[in-house]
C-alpha cells in the first residue's frame, strides 16, 4: 500500500487471521439502478411546475428515502474544487493525517479510519474520513484553499438542505420554523470520505450498512460508484449521475414525519482497483432539540438528539453495530 493509505491489514491482522473460511464470500450481484432524479429548477417556475416538483420530492422520500437533484443551486465549479481539494489532502501521509500534521487547522480527532469497534471483518470499514463541524470550518478563516472551498460548499448545501426540509414539512401539511430554529450551521457538519483500493473487496465493506442519524444528508460523489441502498427488501447499486447531488432521509426525519419519510439502510462496497471520493453534508439539530412526531398518534416516544446519539454510540460500542430508531418505538 502507498504511504498515504491507512495500515488496514497490519492493524486489523487479528480479524483477517480469525476470519472463518465459510464466512468469506463475494457480494451477491446487485443491479445498478437510477434513483429518482428531480430537477429543482422547477421550483423557481412557480404554479403547477413548482407544486409537481415538491410532490416528486415527497414521493421519493416516501418510496425510496433517496433521490438525486439537478439544477440544485450548488456551483459546479465549487463541487469540482471540493473534489480536487479533498484528493490533495487525502494524499498526505498517513502519519500526517493521523497526527494532525497537515497544517489544516482541523480540530483534534477529525481524522478517522477503519472501525475501532470492529470484532469481525464485516464490521470493518475500508475507508478514511475527515469529520468536520461547520463551526470549525468558519473558525479556519479561509486559511487554506481547502477551508475556503469547504466554506463555500457548506454555505450552498446548507441553504439547499433547509429548503428541502421545509418542502418535506409543507407536504405533510406542517408549516413551521422548526428547521430554521433548530438546525443551524453550528449544529451541522461535513465528512470528507476516501475509499482506498481494497485487496479483499469480497470480505469487507467500504462503509458497512447503516442509516444516517440526521434529518437529511446531501452527498456529492465521484463517478466510481459503490453506493448501494435497500429498495423493496433487496440491495440495489446507485448509478452515479454527473453534476447531481444525492439526498437521503435520516432517522430524525423518519421519526419527525411519523414514518412517512423513510430513513433507508445503505452501504458502500469496496473497490479492488480504484479509490473513491465523496463529501457528505449532515443536516442536524442541536443536541438539546426534542424530536417528536409532527402529527398525533406518534409511533415513537419523544427524545432529544443527544439521547439518540448517545444510544447509537452505546449500541455500537457494545454490539458493534447501530440499532437506531427501533430503540425509541412506543
Amino acid at each position: 500500500m502507498e504511504e498515504s493509505d491507512p495500515p488496514f491489514v497490519e492493524f486489523y491482522k487479528n480479524l483477517f487471521d480469525n476470519q472463518k473460511t465459510n464466512d468469506i464470500g463475494v457480494f451477491d450481484d446487485v443491479e445498478e439502478c437510477e434513483v429518482p432524479t428531480i430537477d429543482l429548477s422547477q421550483l423557481h417556475q412557480g404554479g403547477r411546475e413548482a407544486a409537481d416538483c415538491k410532490r416528486e420530492i415527497a414521493e421519493a422520500s416516501q418510496k425510496w428515502g433517496f433521490f438525486q437533484v439537478i439544477n440544485h443551486g450548488v456551483s459546479l465549479d465549487v463541487l469540482e474544487k471540493m473534489r480536487c481539494e479533498q484528493m490533495k489532502v487525502f494524499k498526505k501521509t498517513f502519519y500526517d493525517k493521523a497526527n494532525n500534521h497537515c497544517n489544516l487547522n482541523f480540530p483534534a480527532g477529525s481524522y478517522r479510519w477503519g472501525t475501532p469497534s470492529a470484532t469481525c471483518l464485516r464490521q470493518l470499514a475500508w475507508s478514511e474520513a475527515f469529520h468536520i463541524p461547520l463551526t470549525d470550518i468558519s473558525n479556519m478563516g479561509g486559511l487554506t484553499s481547502l477551508s475556503t472551498t469547504m466554506d463555500q460548499f457548506a454555505m450552498m448545501v446548507s441553504n439547499l438542505a433547509e429548503n428541502l426540509a421545509e418542502i418535506l414539512a409543507e407536504q405533510l401539511g406542517h408549516k413551521s420554523n422548526f428547521f430554521k430554529e433548530n438546525c443551524w450551521p453550528s449544529t451541522c457538519y461535513l465528512r470528507l470520505n476516501r475509499y482506498p483500493p481494497c485487496p479483499v473487496p469480497s470480505q469487507v465493506f467500504g462503509l458497512m450498512p447503516h442509516t444516517d442519524s440526521d434529518f437529511l444528508t446531501i452527498l456529492h460523489q465521484d463517478q466510481i460508484g459503490g453506493l448501494q441502498l435497500v429498495k423493496d427488501g433487496k440491495w440495489i447499486a446507485v448509478k452515479p449521475k454527473k453534476e447531481a447531488l444525492i439526498i437521503n432521509i435520516g432517522d430524525l426525519f423518519q421519526a419527525w414525519s411519523n414514518d412517512v419519510y423513510k430513513s433507508v439502510e445503505h452501504r458502500v462496497v469496496a473497490n479492488k482497483h480504484r479509490e473513491r471520493f465523496s463529501v457528505a453534508y449532515f443536516f442536524c439539530p442541536s443536541y438539546d432539540t426534542v424530536i417528536q412526531s409532527c402529527v398525533e398518534n406518534s409511533i415513537y416516544k419523544k427524545f432529544s438528539f443527544r439521547e439518540f446519539r448517545q444510544q447509537v454510540q452505546d449500541d455500537v460500542k457494545r454490539l458493534g453495530y447501530k440499532i437506531g430508531l427501533p430503540r425509541f418505538i412506543l
